[in-house]
Protein backbone atom coordinates (compact mmCIF):
# COMPACT_ATOMS: atom_id res chain seq x y z
CA UNK A 1 0.00 0.00 0.00
CA UNK A 2 1.39 3.19 -1.18
CA UNK A 3 1.50 5.54 1.82
CA UNK A 4 2.03 9.36 1.52
CA UNK A 5 2.13 12.02 3.80
CA UNK A 6 2.37 15.33 2.85
CA UNK A 7 3.17 17.92 6.48
CA UNK A 8 2.27 21.11 4.96
CA UNK A 9 2.30 22.85 8.26
CA UNK A 10 3.74 26.70 7.69
CA UNK A 11 6.48 27.58 9.29
CA UNK A 12 5.35 31.65 10.11
CA UNK A 13 2.09 30.27 11.24
CA UNK A 14 3.41 28.02 13.35
CA UNK A 15 5.91 30.85 15.11
CA UNK A 16 3.71 33.42 15.02
CA UNK A 17 1.02 30.42 17.14
CA UNK A 18 2.73 28.29 19.12
CA UNK A 19 -0.17 27.61 21.19
CA UNK A 20 -2.54 26.51 18.18
CA UNK A 21 0.73 24.40 16.62
CA UNK A 22 0.08 22.10 19.10
CA UNK A 23 -3.45 21.75 18.00
CA UNK A 24 -3.07 21.95 14.02
CA UNK A 25 -5.80 20.37 12.04
CA UNK A 26 -4.96 16.65 10.52
CA UNK A 27 -6.88 16.19 7.01
CA UNK A 28 -6.86 12.19 6.07
CA UNK A 29 -7.25 11.05 2.72
CA UNK A 30 -7.80 7.62 1.06
CA UNK A 31 -7.68 7.79 -2.67
CA UNK A 32 -7.66 4.89 -5.16
CA UNK A 33 -4.68 5.96 -6.08
CA UNK A 34 -3.68 2.68 -7.47
CA UNK A 35 -6.58 0.04 -9.29
CA UNK A 36 -9.16 0.63 -11.99
CA UNK A 37 -10.09 3.64 -10.57
CA UNK A 38 -6.75 5.05 -10.18
CA UNK A 39 -7.54 7.20 -13.06
CA UNK A 40 -9.67 8.84 -10.82
CA UNK A 41 -7.55 8.92 -7.65
CA UNK A 42 -4.05 10.63 -8.90
CA UNK A 43 -5.64 13.79 -9.34
CA UNK A 44 -7.19 13.80 -5.88
CA UNK A 45 -3.34 13.12 -4.89
CA UNK A 46 -1.84 15.34 -7.21
CA UNK A 47 -4.50 17.96 -5.45
CA UNK A 48 -3.38 17.76 -1.98
CA UNK A 49 0.11 19.09 -2.65
CA UNK A 50 -1.67 22.15 -3.71
CA UNK A 51 -4.02 22.88 -0.99
CA UNK A 52 -3.41 25.47 1.37
CA UNK A 53 -0.99 24.78 4.64
CA UNK A 54 -3.11 26.30 7.13
CA UNK A 55 -6.56 27.64 7.81
CA UNK A 56 -7.82 30.15 9.64
CA UNK A 57 -3.99 30.76 11.17
CA UNK A 58 -4.05 27.02 12.60
CA UNK A 59 -1.84 24.37 10.30
CA UNK A 60 -3.04 21.58 8.66
CA UNK A 61 -1.04 18.27 8.15
CA UNK A 62 -2.70 16.14 5.49
CA UNK A 63 -2.39 12.11 5.28
CA UNK A 64 -2.60 10.04 1.65
CA UNK A 65 -3.31 6.42 1.62
CA UNK A 66 -4.09 4.49 -1.16
CA UNK A 67 -6.99 2.12 -0.92
CA UNK A 68 -6.16 0.57 -4.44
CA UNK A 69 -9.72 0.86 -5.52
CA UNK A 70 -10.74 -1.99 -2.84
CA UNK A 71 -13.37 -1.14 -0.22
CA UNK A 72 -11.74 -3.52 2.21
CA UNK A 73 -8.96 -1.52 1.93
CA UNK A 74 -10.34 1.39 2.34
CA UNK A 75 -12.18 0.63 5.79
CA UNK A 76 -8.49 -0.27 6.69
CA UNK A 77 -7.32 3.19 6.23
CA UNK A 78 -10.49 4.80 7.47
CA UNK A 79 -9.44 3.24 10.72
CA UNK A 80 -6.13 3.60 10.42
CA UNK A 81 -6.58 7.77 10.04
CA UNK A 82 -8.92 7.63 12.45
CA UNK A 83 -7.21 5.74 15.49
CA UNK A 84 -3.47 6.28 14.65
CA UNK A 85 -3.39 9.71 12.86
CA UNK A 86 -6.23 10.56 15.27
CA UNK A 87 -7.58 13.04 11.69
CA UNK A 88 -10.42 15.75 12.33
CA UNK A 89 -11.87 14.80 8.64
CA UNK A 90 -11.38 12.09 6.63
CA UNK A 91 -11.17 12.98 2.98
CA UNK A 92 -12.24 10.06 0.09
CA UNK A 93 -12.82 7.21 -1.09
CA UNK A 94 -12.97 8.48 -4.98
CA UNK A 95 -15.30 4.94 -5.72
CA UNK A 96 -18.78 4.35 -4.36
CA UNK A 97 -18.09 1.77 -3.13
CA UNK A 98 -15.19 2.13 -1.23
CA UNK A 99 -16.91 5.76 -0.05
CA UNK A 100 -19.90 3.44 1.14
CA UNK A 101 -17.81 1.00 2.60
CA UNK A 102 -16.00 3.89 5.05
CA UNK A 103 -19.64 4.85 6.34
CA UNK A 104 -19.57 3.06 9.42
CA UNK A 105 -15.97 3.67 10.55
CA UNK A 106 -16.56 7.44 9.99
CA UNK A 107 -19.71 7.24 12.15
CA UNK A 108 -18.87 4.99 14.85
CA UNK A 109 -15.02 7.32 15.77
CA UNK A 110 -17.46 10.62 15.04
CA UNK A 111 -15.12 11.62 12.35
CA UNK A 112 -16.74 13.70 9.07
CA UNK A 113 -16.18 12.20 5.94
CA UNK A 114 -16.59 14.13 3.19
CA UNK A 115 -16.90 11.80 -0.35
CA UNK A 116 -15.07 12.07 -3.55
CA UNK A 117 -17.42 9.67 -4.97
CA UNK A 118 -20.71 10.43 -7.11
CA UNK A 119 -23.46 7.93 -5.71
CA UNK A 120 -26.44 9.17 -4.11
CA UNK A 121 -26.38 6.64 -1.29
CA UNK A 122 -23.54 7.71 -0.01
CA UNK A 123 -25.59 10.61 1.80
CA UNK A 124 -28.91 9.62 1.30
CA UNK A 125 -31.25 8.65 3.03
CA UNK A 126 -29.99 10.85 5.75
CA UNK A 127 -30.00 8.88 8.97
CA UNK A 128 -27.36 8.85 12.34
CA UNK A 129 -24.85 6.86 10.39
CA UNK A 130 -24.78 9.19 7.30
CA UNK A 131 -25.39 12.59 9.44
CA UNK A 132 -21.24 12.24 9.50
CA UNK A 133 -21.13 12.13 5.60
CA UNK A 134 -20.76 14.43 2.77
CA UNK A 135 -19.80 14.32 -0.65
CA UNK A 136 -18.33 16.95 -3.10
CA UNK A 137 -19.28 15.22 -6.51
CA UNK A 138 -22.56 15.89 -7.80
CA UNK A 139 -25.44 13.06 -7.35
CA UNK A 140 -26.17 10.50 -9.84
CA UNK A 141 -29.72 12.04 -9.52
CA UNK A 142 -28.73 15.62 -10.85
CA UNK A 143 -26.49 14.27 -13.87
CA UNK A 144 -29.24 11.60 -14.45
CA UNK A 145 -31.84 13.99 -15.05
CA UNK A 146 -29.25 16.03 -17.39
CA UNK A 147 -28.47 13.29 -19.49
CA UNK A 148 -32.56 12.50 -20.20
CA UNK A 149 -33.68 16.03 -20.19
CA UNK A 150 -30.49 15.89 -23.29
CA UNK A 151 -31.95 12.63 -24.70
CA UNK A 152 -35.15 13.95 -24.87
CA UNK A 153 -34.85 17.37 -26.86
CA UNK A 154 -32.99 14.94 -29.30
CA UNK A 155 -35.91 12.69 -30.10
CA UNK A 156 -35.22 9.83 -27.95
CA UNK A 157 -37.90 7.16 -27.17
CA UNK A 158 -35.74 4.00 -26.85
CA UNK A 159 -33.03 3.78 -24.84
CA UNK A 160 -30.57 1.02 -23.57
CA UNK A 161 -28.33 0.98 -20.29
CA UNK A 162 -25.04 -0.61 -19.52
CA UNK A 163 -23.02 0.03 -16.20
CA UNK A 164 -20.83 -1.26 -13.61
CA UNK A 165 -22.12 -4.44 -11.54
CA UNK A 166 -21.69 -2.19 -8.31
CA UNK A 167 -22.80 0.45 -5.80
CA UNK A 168 -21.60 3.31 -8.58
CA UNK A 169 -23.71 1.45 -11.94
CA UNK A 170 -26.95 0.66 -10.06
CA UNK A 171 -27.25 4.11 -8.38
CA UNK A 172 -26.75 5.43 -12.20
CA UNK A 173 -29.37 2.43 -12.99
CA UNK A 174 -31.63 3.86 -10.55
CA UNK A 175 -31.71 7.00 -10.97
CA UNK A 176 -31.48 6.71 -14.86
CA UNK A 177 -34.79 4.60 -15.38
CA UNK A 178 -36.63 6.49 -12.99
CA UNK A 179 -35.90 9.87 -15.17
CA UNK A 180 -36.50 7.98 -18.12
CA UNK A 181 -39.85 6.78 -17.10
CA UNK A 182 -40.80 10.09 -16.18
CA UNK A 183 -39.58 11.55 -19.50
CA UNK A 184 -41.67 8.76 -21.45
CA UNK A 185 -38.06 7.00 -22.67
CA UNK A 186 -38.63 3.46 -23.06
CA UNK A 187 -35.27 1.18 -21.82
CA UNK A 188 -35.24 -1.74 -23.82
CA UNK A 189 -32.32 -3.28 -22.38
CA UNK A 190 -30.13 -2.98 -18.97
CA UNK A 191 -26.89 -4.71 -18.59
CA UNK A 192 -23.57 -4.69 -15.87
CA UNK A 193 -19.94 -5.32 -16.60
CA UNK A 194 -17.14 -5.52 -13.72
CA UNK A 195 -14.84 -2.89 -13.97
CA UNK A 196 -11.68 -5.08 -14.15
CA UNK A 197 -13.65 -6.78 -17.35
CA UNK A 198 -12.05 -6.92 -20.71
CA UNK A 199 -14.87 -7.90 -23.06
CA UNK A 200 -18.44 -6.89 -22.47
CA UNK A 201 -19.29 -8.55 -26.58
CA UNK A 202 -22.06 -10.38 -24.84
CA UNK A 203 -24.13 -7.33 -23.26
CA UNK A 204 -23.21 -4.94 -26.40
CA UNK A 205 -24.88 -7.70 -28.71
CA UNK A 206 -28.20 -8.12 -26.48
CA UNK A 207 -28.21 -4.12 -26.58
CA UNK A 208 -28.05 -3.83 -30.73
CA UNK A 209 -30.52 -6.22 -31.04
CA UNK A 210 -33.12 -3.80 -29.23
CA UNK A 211 -32.17 -1.34 -31.14
CA UNK A 212 -32.14 1.22 -29.05
CA UNK A 213 -31.99 5.12 -30.13
CA UNK A 214 -29.26 5.89 -27.59
CA UNK A 215 -27.19 3.49 -24.75
CA UNK A 216 -25.94 5.47 -21.59
CA UNK A 217 -22.66 3.89 -20.38
CA UNK A 218 -23.47 4.11 -16.34
CA UNK A 219 -19.60 3.57 -15.33
CA UNK A 220 -16.31 5.63 -14.47
CA UNK A 221 -12.74 5.88 -15.88
CA UNK A 222 -10.86 4.45 -18.62
CA UNK A 223 -12.78 0.91 -17.87
CA UNK A 224 -16.27 3.06 -19.05
CA UNK A 225 -14.43 3.14 -22.70
CA UNK A 226 -14.63 -0.34 -22.83
CA UNK A 227 -18.47 -0.67 -23.82
CA UNK A 228 -18.26 2.47 -26.40
CA UNK A 229 -15.47 0.71 -27.90
CA UNK A 230 -17.13 -2.50 -28.66
CA UNK A 231 -20.60 -0.75 -29.74
CA UNK A 232 -17.98 0.88 -32.42
CA UNK A 233 -17.25 -2.50 -32.94
CA UNK A 234 -20.92 -3.81 -33.74
CA UNK A 235 -21.51 -1.13 -36.02
CA UNK A 236 -23.80 0.66 -33.89
CA UNK A 237 -25.11 4.16 -35.00
CA UNK A 238 -27.30 5.47 -32.48
CA UNK A 239 -26.36 8.35 -29.73
CA UNK A 240 -24.14 7.29 -26.91
CA UNK A 241 -23.99 8.71 -23.06
CA UNK A 242 -21.73 9.18 -20.23
CA UNK A 243 -21.75 9.83 -16.90
CA UNK A 244 -19.64 12.78 -15.39
CA UNK A 245 -17.24 9.81 -13.71
CA UNK A 246 -15.23 9.45 -17.62
CA UNK A 247 -14.21 13.63 -17.25
CA UNK A 248 -10.24 12.61 -17.61
CA UNK A 249 -7.74 12.38 -20.17
CA UNK A 250 -7.08 9.37 -19.16
CA UNK A 251 -10.59 8.24 -20.49
CA UNK A 252 -10.21 10.58 -23.85
CA UNK A 253 -6.77 8.87 -24.74
CA UNK A 254 -7.93 4.98 -24.09
CA UNK A 255 -10.91 5.76 -25.88
CA UNK A 256 -9.73 7.70 -29.22
CA UNK A 257 -11.80 7.87 -31.70
CA UNK A 258 -14.07 5.57 -30.75
CA UNK A 259 -15.72 7.76 -27.81
CA UNK A 260 -16.07 10.66 -30.34
CA UNK A 261 -19.74 12.49 -30.27
CA UNK A 262 -20.67 10.60 -26.84
CA UNK A 263 -22.50 13.20 -24.72
CA UNK A 264 -22.11 13.49 -21.06
CA UNK A 265 -22.67 15.94 -18.05
CA UNK A 266 -20.27 17.52 -16.28
CA UNK A 267 -19.08 20.12 -13.62
CA UNK A 268 -18.31 23.20 -14.68
CA UNK A 269 -14.68 22.94 -14.30
CA UNK A 270 -14.20 20.89 -17.01
CA UNK A 271 -14.67 23.47 -19.09
CA UNK A 272 -14.14 26.40 -17.67
CA UNK A 273 -13.18 28.51 -20.07
CA UNK A 274 -16.19 27.91 -22.08
CA UNK A 275 -18.72 28.95 -19.06
CA UNK A 276 -20.36 32.05 -20.15
CA UNK A 277 -19.27 35.02 -18.07
CA UNK A 278 -21.68 35.46 -15.31
CA UNK A 279 -21.43 31.52 -14.39
CA UNK A 280 -20.93 30.88 -10.55
CA UNK A 281 -18.38 29.00 -10.86
CA UNK A 282 -15.90 30.10 -13.76
CA UNK A 283 -13.91 32.38 -12.20
CA UNK A 284 -12.88 29.89 -8.95
CA UNK A 285 -12.73 26.86 -11.59
CA UNK A 286 -10.49 29.13 -13.93
CA UNK A 287 -8.04 29.68 -10.96
CA UNK A 288 -7.80 26.11 -9.95
CA UNK A 289 -7.70 25.10 -13.27
CA UNK A 290 -4.59 27.13 -13.90
CA UNK A 291 -2.70 26.21 -10.39
CA UNK A 292 -3.28 22.35 -11.20
CA UNK A 293 -1.51 22.84 -14.78
CA UNK A 294 0.89 24.72 -13.71
CA UNK A 295 2.11 22.21 -11.20
CA UNK A 296 1.00 19.25 -13.44
CA UNK A 297 1.34 20.59 -16.90
CA UNK A 298 -0.74 21.45 -19.45
CA UNK A 299 -3.78 19.55 -20.21
CA UNK A 300 -3.37 17.46 -17.19
CA UNK A 301 -6.43 18.70 -15.26
CA UNK A 302 -9.29 16.47 -14.75
CA UNK A 303 -12.49 16.78 -12.44
CA UNK A 304 -11.92 14.44 -10.04
CA UNK A 305 -8.91 17.20 -8.99
CA UNK A 306 -12.06 19.29 -8.59
CA UNK A 307 -13.71 17.54 -6.07
CA UNK A 308 -10.36 17.10 -4.15
CA UNK A 309 -10.44 20.61 -3.72
CA UNK A 310 -13.99 21.76 -3.36
CA UNK A 311 -13.41 19.49 -0.15
CA UNK A 312 -10.81 22.07 0.47
CA UNK A 313 -13.20 24.89 0.23
CA UNK A 314 -15.97 23.30 2.23
CA UNK A 315 -13.17 23.00 5.19
CA UNK A 316 -11.99 26.49 4.60
CA UNK A 317 -15.63 27.74 4.95
CA UNK A 318 -16.17 24.80 8.02
CA UNK A 319 -13.15 25.29 10.04
CA UNK A 320 -12.75 28.85 11.05
CA UNK A 321 -16.66 28.12 12.27
CA UNK A 322 -15.64 25.07 14.55
CA UNK A 323 -12.79 26.64 16.21
CA UNK A 324 -15.13 28.77 17.82
CA UNK A 325 -16.41 25.60 19.67
CA UNK A 326 -13.03 23.79 20.30
CA UNK A 327 -9.52 22.66 19.53
CA UNK A 328 -8.69 20.14 16.51
CA UNK A 329 -7.88 16.97 17.63
CA UNK A 330 -11.08 16.77 20.03
CA UNK A 331 -14.03 14.64 19.65
CA UNK A 332 -15.60 18.41 20.34
CA UNK A 333 -13.77 19.77 17.47
CA UNK A 334 -15.36 17.17 15.00
CA UNK A 335 -18.89 17.28 16.05
CA UNK A 336 -18.77 21.58 15.41
CA UNK A 337 -17.03 20.75 12.16
CA UNK A 338 -19.83 18.32 10.90
CA UNK A 339 -22.53 20.63 11.80
CA UNK A 340 -20.36 23.62 10.36
CA UNK A 341 -20.34 21.31 7.32
CA UNK A 342 -24.17 20.77 7.39
CA UNK A 343 -24.74 24.86 7.21
CA UNK A 344 -22.33 25.80 4.24
CA UNK A 345 -24.19 28.74 2.12
CA UNK A 346 -23.68 29.88 -1.24
CA UNK A 347 -19.80 28.79 -1.31
CA UNK A 348 -18.86 29.08 -5.17
CA UNK A 349 -16.57 25.92 -5.92
CA UNK A 350 -14.73 24.63 -8.75
CA UNK A 351 -17.83 22.55 -10.02
CA UNK A 352 -21.08 24.22 -8.60
CA UNK A 353 -22.24 26.09 -5.50
CA UNK A 354 -22.63 24.49 -1.87
CA UNK A 355 -25.85 25.08 0.03
CA UNK A 356 -25.65 22.19 2.75
CA UNK A 357 -28.51 21.43 4.91
CA UNK A 358 -29.16 18.77 7.67
CA UNK A 359 -30.79 16.71 5.47
CA UNK A 360 -28.49 17.51 1.99
CA UNK A 361 -24.90 16.79 2.57
CA UNK A 362 -24.09 17.67 -1.19
CA UNK A 363 -25.55 21.06 -1.39
CA UNK A 364 -25.90 21.63 -5.28
CA UNK A 365 -28.70 22.22 -7.79
CA UNK A 366 -28.51 22.66 -11.24
CA UNK A 367 -25.65 25.13 -11.51
CA UNK A 368 -23.53 21.85 -11.08
CA UNK A 369 -24.05 20.80 -14.02
CA UNK A 370 -23.58 21.39 -18.01
CA UNK A 371 -24.00 19.20 -20.92
CA UNK A 372 -20.44 17.96 -23.45
CA UNK A 373 -19.94 16.30 -26.30
CA UNK A 374 -16.25 15.13 -27.19
CA UNK A 375 -15.34 16.62 -29.73
CA UNK A 376 -11.65 16.45 -31.52
CA UNK A 377 -10.52 14.57 -28.12
CA UNK A 378 -12.01 17.23 -25.60
CA UNK A 379 -14.61 18.31 -23.92
CA UNK A 380 -17.38 20.89 -25.31
CA UNK A 381 -19.89 22.30 -23.93
CA UNK A 382 -23.25 22.05 -25.59
CA UNK A 383 -25.07 25.68 -25.53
Amino acid sequence: MIRLRLALAALAAALALPALAANGLTVGFSVCATGPAASLGIPTKNTVALLPPAIAGVPVTYVVLDDATDPTAAVKNARKLTSENAVDVIVGSNSTPASLAMIDVAAESGTPLLSLAAGKSIVAPMDEKRRWIFKTPQNDELMASAVVDHMASKGVKRAAFIGFSDAYGEGWWNEFSRAAKAAGIQIVASERYARPDTSVGGQILKIVVTSPDAVLVGASGTPAALPQKTLVERGYKGLVYHTHGVATADFLRVGGKDVEGAFLPLGPSVVAAQLPADHPSKAVAADFVARYEQAYGPGSFSSFASHAWDAGLLLEAAVPVALRKAKPGTKEFREALRAALESVKELRATQGVFNTTPQDHQGFDRRARVMAQIQGGTWKLVR
